[in-house]
Formats: C-alpha cells, sequence, structure tokens
C-alpha cells in the first residue's frame, strides 16, 4: 500500500490550481516566517478562507506550503537580526548570527533553507511509508478506540502548555465547551445557543480562530506600538554552495531530520524540543564541540533540518488517527473537515486520491521551498524591514474578507471580534491559546464516540477497559497523567542531564 496513495493521488496533484497554490503557500509562508511574530500557524488562519474555496488537495496543498515555509522563513530573521521569526527558529540564531557577524550570512541562510527543504523531503518520506501502515491498523478501530485516542490528544493540551499545564487544561476545556454549541447530534436538543440562530449550527470555527489568534494578536502588536520602527538588515543572497555543504554532512542532516520527524510524531512536542535535541546531539558527535555558538555550520543544519522534519512527522497521527499534534495541525485538521474529509482510518480507506495528493503537496512543497528560498530570499527580506504601521492594517483587512468569504455572514464577524477580545484578555493574563483550537477540532470527536460506545454497551462504561486497545491506550493516558501531577524538580532530575544548554547569550533563554 505504500506507494498505492502517490499513485492514486496523481491525477488530483498534477492541476494547475494545485501546483499555483503550492507555490502560492510557499512564498507566502516564506514572507509571513521572516516577520518576527507571525509565524505559520498565523499564515494557515489568516488562508483557510481562501483554502475553502479550492480544490481539495488545492486548498490543503495552500496550508500544508503555507505550514512547511513558514516554519523555514524564521530562520532569516533569526540570521541576519537575532530574532527568530518564529519560535521554531530559536535554536537556529544559536550558530546562524554568529556565522553572520562573521561575514557568513549568505552561508548561512543557503545552510538554512538547503537544510529544512532536504530535511522536510526526509520526513516526507517517513510519513509517506508509515501513515499508511498506521491507517491500516487503525481500520478495525470502533467508537472505544477513538474516544481513547481523542483522550489522547487531548492530554497533547498539557504538553503545548508548557509550565501553564493548569492554564492550558482551562482554555482547553473552554474549546471543548465551545465545540457543543449548536444541534446534539444525538437528541436534535439546541445546546448553549442563547437565543442566537447564528448559533444553531456551531460556531464558526474559522470565525473563532482567527478571533482567538489573528485578531488578537493584531490588537497586541499595536499596544506594543513601535509602529515606525524599520530593521536596518543589508540584502542578502543565500550561497549556492551551501547546498553542496548541507549534502556532504549527509551524516547530521540525516539523523537531525529522523529526530524531527519522531518528535513531530509525538504529540505536543514539535520543532521547538526536536531542533534544541538535534543541536545537542550535533553538538555531542562533533569532533569540535567547542566551536558550537560560535558559527559553526553544522549547528544551523541540524537545527533547520529537524525543524521542519517534525512537519511530516506532525502530519502522520493528524491524517492517519484524527490527532492534531500542535496548533498547526489541529487547524489543518480542521481544514480537511470543512472541506468535507475526516482525518482518520477512513479518509485512506475512502478517499486515497485525497491523501496521496496531500502526500505530493507536502513534497512539492520542501522543492518549491529549495529553489524560492535559494533566489528570493533579497524579496523576502524587504518584507522584514516593513514597518508595523503599513502591516497591521494589511492583516486586519484579510482577518475581515477571510471571515466573510466563508459564509457571508455578519454574525461571523461579530463572532471573530467577540474572540478577539477573549484572545486579547488570554494574552494579558498569559493563557495560552493553542489548546482552545485543539480542543474545538477534538471535542465532538471524544463525545461523539463516548456517546456511541455507551450505546452499543448499553451504558457499560466497561467496554472502555475490555477491548484491548482502547484499554491499553487509557492506561498510558493515565500514566500520562501521573507523569503530569509529578512535582517539576522530580521531572528536571531524571532529564534536565538531557536537555541541551542555552548559551547565556541566546535571547531565547529565560531562565534568568
Amino acid at each position: 500500500m505504500t506507494f498505492e496513495p502517490l499513485i492514486a493521488g496523481f491525477g488530483l496533484f498534477f492541476t494547475a490550481s494545485s501546483l499555483l497554490a503550492i507555490l502560492a503557500g510557499t512564498l507566502i509562508g516564506l514572507i509571513i516566517g521572516v516577520l518576527p511574530g507571525l509565524g505559520p500557524l498565523m499564515g494557515i488562519i489568516l488562508l483557510l478562507p481562501v483554502a475553502y474555496h479550492l480544490e481539495p488537495v488545492a486548498g490543503m496543498g495552500l496550508l500544508i506550503s503555507i505550514f512547511v515555509a513558514g516554519s523555514c522563513g524564521g530562520a532569516i530573521s533569526a540570521i541576519l537580526l537575532r530574532i527568530p521569526g518564529t519560535p521554531l527558529a530559536a535554536a537556529t540564531l544559536l550558530d546562524g548570527y554568529p556565522m553572520a557577524q562573521k561575514g557568513e550570512a549568505r552561508e548561512a541562510l543557503g545552510l538554512a533553507i538547503a537544510a529544512s527543504a532536504f530535511g522536510g523531503i526526509i520526513g516526507g518520506i517517513v510519513l509517506v511509508f508509515f501513515s499508511p501502515v498506521l491507517a491500516e491498523f487503525a481500520l478495525g478501530f470502533a467508537p472505544p478506540e477513538y474516544f481513547a485516542l481523542g483522550v489522547t490528544g487531548l492530554l497533547t493540551i498539557a504538553v503545548v502548555s508548557h509550565e501553564a499545564t493548569i492554564k492550558g487544561l482551562i482554555t482547553g476545556v473552554f474549546g471543548v465547551l465551545l465545540s457543543t454549541i449548536g444541534y446534539d447530534q444525538f437528541t436534535d436538543i439546541e445546546r448553549f445557543q442563547f437565543g442566537l440562530d447564528g448559533l444553531l449550527g456551531g460556531v464558526n470555527m474559522v470565525a473563532v480562530v482567527i478571533g482567538i489568534f489573528a485578531i488578537s494578536e493584531i490588537v497586541s502588536q499595536a499596544r506594543q506600538g513601535n509602529f515606525n520602527v524599520k530593521p536596518d538588515i543589508a540584502i542578502t543572497r543565500p550561497s549556492f554552495g551551501a547546498i553542496l555543504h548541507t549534502l556532504r554532512d549527509w551524516w547530521n542532516l540525516l539523523r537531525s531530520s529522523l529526530l524531527g520527524t519522531f518528535f513531530g510524531a509525538l504529540p505536543g512536542l514539535g520543532g521547538g524540543s526536536s531542533s534544541f535535541m538535534a543541536y545537542a546531539m550535533a553538538r555531542a558527535q562533533s569532533k569540535r564541540p567547542e566551536t558550537f555558538g560560535t558559527g559553526n555550520p553544522q549547528g544551523v543544519v541540524a537545527t533547520e533540518a529537524s525543524n521542519n522534519a517534525t512537519v511530516g512527522g506532525t502530519l502522520i497521527p493528524t491524517l492517519a488517527l484524527g490527532i492534531p499534534g500542535d496548533a498547526s495541525s489541529a487547524v489543518l485538521m480542521g481544514a480537511l473537515i470543512i472541506l468535507g474529509f475526516f482525518p482518520g482510518p477512513g479518509l485512506f480507506e475512502n478517499n486515497l486520491d485525497v491523501v496521496g495528493g496531500i502526500f505530493l503537496s507536502y513534497m512539492s512543497a520542501n522543492i518549491y521551498l529549495l529553489v524560492a528560498g535559494v533566489l528570493l530570499t533579497p524579496v523576502f527580506i524587504l518584507f522584514i524591514r516593513v514597518r508595523k504601521f503599513m502591516l497591521l492594517p494589511v492583516v486586519a483587512l484579510l482577518c475581515v474578507l477571510g471571515v466573510y468569504s466563508i459564509s457571508s455572514s455578519i454574525f461571523d464577524l461579530w463572532t471573530a471580534l467577540a474572540f478577539g477580545a477573549i484572545g486579547l484578555a488570554l494574552r494579558v493574563f498569559n493563557y495560552p491559546l493553542p489548546p482552545i483550537v485543539i480542543g474545538l477540532v477534538l471535542g465532538p470527536i471524544c463525545e461523539q464516540n463516548l456517546r456511541r460506545s455507551l450505546t452499543i454497551s448499553g451504558g457499560d462504561w466497561s467496554i472502555f477497559t475490555d477491548r484491548p486497545i482502547s484499554g491499553t491506550i487509557l492506561a498510558i493516558n493515565a500514566l500520562l497523567i501521573l507523569w503530569l501531577c509529578l512535582p517539576r524538580t522530580w521531572k528536571s532530575r531524571m532529564f534536565g542531564r538531557f536537555s541541551p544548554r542555552r548559551p547565556a547569550s541566546d535571547p531565547t533563554n529565560t531562565a534568568e
């Protein structure tokens, strides 16, 4: 079954709309990635309404290419300005910025772009080979297994919340509650409608996501001021020779890419964790570890290869099991549902051509990234110099047009504004926002499969523990809950020795 999805998806992938959508997504992703404070999640959210009006493979190709390119774009500003465009690029500046300070900015940019593209391709190969196997294994799943998996996904809220576990759980529960608004499929009773006809079908996910993330970010950026600040940055073109240098460092590239793919496949970890771990491994296996942090090219290759390979790893549980690993994959999963396809084993069984089209879109996005990144980086650098007073109104206009284009509903615009206010309040009090999306997407999956399971068993809760797979998954969930309840000092003692030390000069080091 390995190549079957690719063969089935050729027809949907090789269309003008799909290829142009992937190209556009790559360019947009790089632009959004280089702008500090935005990142791939914001790009996916802003372009979600556009994807809604495209063919399924073209729409998913647009969003996935933004995910891929946006994850790489943050390295450009990290190398040139020592400001990561995205949190994913925090590890890249450890050696990327010192290289730029030594006059090797062209080499550093070339290494980052090439390592990102090749790392993404390696992650894509694992995605193509492993996700169909995982989906085939999950074909025998019944409602109890899907409920157990949904609970696993909800537990990732505690992981993506980092230190703010309690606050993350609160916002996650808020997301689950949002998913219950509207008609109940089992009883046909209106729930939490509050007399508003616009809520009969539930809250508009696009309006909620744009409000929570995009609108609140616009207001947050506006509150910070600095509207006329223009970074003084030289226009630099990546070195073509750096591509060959990346390939010569093949073992570091392969090891870091596989590590990133593995971390991506584990819900809640993602590129930030994997890039620092890859950096630590590269340093540990280097013959000159003392040069790391002073401009060692191996450090740039390791972090960026791992960073972008994480995207491919994240798509494995998202597509095969319907379990998103982070906020970006949760929005991608929501987009797939909006387009009429439900992630999980059924997607591979009933819509293999769409799966293959998504695989091919992901692989081609990394190829586009390599070409566009090397040729057009001077153009993307220009966007770093755009003043905030010009950028924020454009993003705000995209938010309004995006929400309205989905259903032409003024009510949805008010919904987006309301959730923008909620998102801003949560930011002010340091509540994490990604758990809301995870709860909103996984809430219906957990609820529906819980109720179906109890209907099958006649209300007997032992159906979840009597079945081997669901019982095993729930046991793992119980262990994860126990782990989360352990004192932080215990966990630090157990795993602190494996965590890479960040230099004091690293601006992402918040230990002080």
